[in-house]
């Protein structure tokens, strides 16, 4: 009894080879010598979920300023009148007019401004802050520019910035 049939192919045959890759694995927790990463363990003490803007504390002229707002967004580094009165340093400001734009499009003229060391982790940078009498949250604003010549790396995740050095 033929239940069925098969076509017997006529001409040459080819011979099929299965070629497999395989690739060096990388897992999650491998991370290269001088990469700068951010973990889980970063996050403890921190309430999840978060919404916060990347706020940190710096070293101005050797004294200790809180609430300083990271703003990435920012073109300039802006620090209240009161801080600069506070550190003592009044007879640092330098005149300068300069028209600062916010977000909502509302304008605010600077009349001063101040160069001042700025000392994160050792890491030491003159910073040029625009001087306002504004009422904001923060004490002062650091803008993008800054962030890269620190060459640091900010998280709004892990609420840090994290360095390049040992």
């Amino acid at each position: 009894m033929i239940i069925g049939e098969v076509d017997v192919l006529q001409g040459p045959m080819i011979k099929r080879t299965k070629v497999s890759i395989t690739r060096e694995k990388h897992t999650r927790d491998y991370v290269p010598k001088g990469t700068i990463s951010f973990s889980d363990e970063d996050t403890e003490g921190i309430i999840q979920p978060l919404n916060d803007a990347l706020v940190i504390s710096v070293l101005i002229n050797k004294s200790l300023v809180k609430r300083v707002l990271i703003d990435l967004g920012s073109s300039a580094n802006i620090i209240r009148s009161r801080v600069v009165e506070q550190l003592g340093l009044q007879e640092q400001i330098v005149p300068a007019v300069r028209v600062l734009n916010g977000f909502n499009m509302a304008c605010k003229t600077t009349k001063e401004e101040i160069t001042l060391p700025v000392n994160t982790t050792g890491m030491i940078q003159e910073t040029k802050f625009y001087v306002i009498e504004w009422d904001m949250r923060c004490n002062a604003l650091i803008r993008r520019l800054w962030v890269h010549n620190m060459r640091a790396v900010p998280s709004t995740l892990h609420e840090a910035l994290k360095y390049p050095i040992p």
